[in-house]
């Protein structure tokens, strides 16, 4: 789809979408994002250009379907895949990356720690049509093997090569400033991002301010030649509701919104990670203070989690969460599975995952009354009625799993056509007792009123 479009670009010195956009520029990914969306064109532009939306598409990953994340689309989800010095492999990976574009994931983060990482990615981007996000850290680390030898030259390395390669938003844990590091002794678990702990280790044992702070502006020099995307990575983020919008969690938010004006200028699309557990009753203000400090950039939040004890269901416990931010202006929801705390993931668990928070996430839409929603929800409830069970199957956000319950019972093409389903049988169901009563009502009536 984009060969032709970004070939033309191949000469522009930064060819972003948020530098078309200031330029006045309608690019074609822009108009396919609108027409997706349902917005006007030069609305999408204006949205972008202001940083409220952004369209993460490297100019190297040229099988990429654009889409877009902002306020004013509707609530996308995120699906984390990659392996392990531990678990899992090439080819396990692969198939995580074909479930997550089966059932609906509108971004795929690659966090693999082990083995070929160049490969694995190289492999995800070419067989992935939407866009695919690391966290550069995790590949700093393998290459240089021990965190005394960072420095800032493998750093901007890494983040080259992986833009080289296609990757359409990096996270990066540039706002954790090493006079944070008291705040997190307050907390009753620390540090738990992997990015993050990694800094803290680094700042604590050398004494020296965060580098990808330091380094902010080459990054940005990257990103803009390649169209990356920033997630502003949120290295404080609370590990449980004790220490949920703590002075850590909120004092990294505030950095964040000074790195997004700076990303802003060298035209650098920007979204904000948030938080990940946070009480159902702290969840608006969270929202709300993100947007206020982070200039209405996109919020992308991981959940949250609104409870701690929901260890094997976290994808249920993360979806209550996600559904509330969503409605309260969350452009984004990173997926969480069943494994959360416990595990690798494996392919049940990403299917589980990415649709228990598109679930969320269609909630949320159908709240913040988002075009096209709601008629989605009207179709199934006429497909109902009628007894279509094909079409509540392809009207379902999961519709294998839709056929499977359904055929656990009654298996037989016959049922298909049935006024009935195993829960009440042919005798007990509402549907037809209450259409049998309207036809009464209806035939009791004079012939003058039917």
């Amino acid at each position: 789809m984009r060969e032709q479009w970004v070939k033309k670009r191949q000469n522009d010195k930064t060819p972003t979408q948020m530098y078309y956009a200031k330029n006045g520029i309608i690019t074609e990914e822009m108009k396919y994002v609108a027409e997706i969306e349902q917005l006007e064109p030069e609305f999408a532009r204006d949205c972008v250009a202001k940083g409220r939306m952004i369209i993460p598409a490297n100019i190297n990953h040229k099988n990429l379907i654009p889409m877009a994340i902002g306020i004013d689309t509707k609530t996308k989800v995120n699906a984390n895949i990659g392996n392990s010095s531990l678990a899992s492999g090439y080819n396990e990976e692969l198939e995580k990356l074909e479930l997550c574009l089966k059932y609906g994931a509108d971004t795929v983060m690659d966090l693999s720690t082990g083995g070929d990482l160049d490969l694995i990615r190289e492999n995800i981007i070419q067989h992935s049509t939407i866009p695919i996000g690391t966290v550069p850290m995790y590949q700093i680390i393998h290459d240089i093997t021990d965190l005394d030898n960072l420095n800032p030259k493998a750093m901007l390395e890494v983040l080259e090569k992986q833009a080289k390669q296609g990757v359409s938003y990096f996270t990066i844990h540039a706002g954790f400033l090493l006079k944070f590091m008291p705040f997190v002794a307050k907390r009753k678990m620390g540090i738990v991002s992997r990015g993050g702990s990694l800094m803290a280790t680094y700042m604590m044992k050398h004494h020296k301010e965060n580098p990808f702070y330091e380094i902010f502006d080459e990054i940005l020099d990257i990103c803009a030649r390649y169209d990356v995307s920033l997630s502003l990575g949120d290295s404080l983020r609370p590990g449980c509701l004790y220490d949920a919008t703590d002075e850590a969690q909120l004092s990294e938010l505030k950095v964040l919104g000074e790195l997004t004006l700076k990303a802003w200028e060298k035209n650098v699309q920007v979204m904000i990670e948030g938080p990940g557990h946070v009480p159902l009753n702290q969840i608006e203000y969270n929202v709300k203070i993100q947007q206020e400090w982070c200039h209405n950039a996109p919020f992308y939040v991981l959940g949250p989690l609104v409870t701690d004890i929901g260890a094997g269901y976290d994808h249920i416990t993360s979806a209550i969460g996600g559904a509330l931010a969503a409605s309260h202006g969350v452009a984004m929801l990173c997926y969480v599975t069943p494994k959360e705390h416990l595990g690798l993931p494996n392919a049940s668990d990403v299917r589980d995952g990415i649709i228990s928070h598109k679930i969320a996430a269609h909630a949320a839409d159908v709240a913040r009354g988002r075009k096209g929603a709601i008629e989605r929800d009207h179709a199934m409830s006429d497909a109902r009625y009628a007894f279509d069970w094909n079409k509540q199957f392809e009207l379902a956000l999961d519709p294998d799993k839709a056929r499977e319950l359904h055929d656990e019972s009654l298996p037989e093409e016959v049922f298909k056509e049935a006024e009935f389903c195993s829960m009440c049988g042919p005798k007990f169901c509402a549907y037809r007792i209450s259409k049998d009563i309207a036809k009464l009502e209806c035939e009791s009536y004079p012939e003058e009123n039917k």
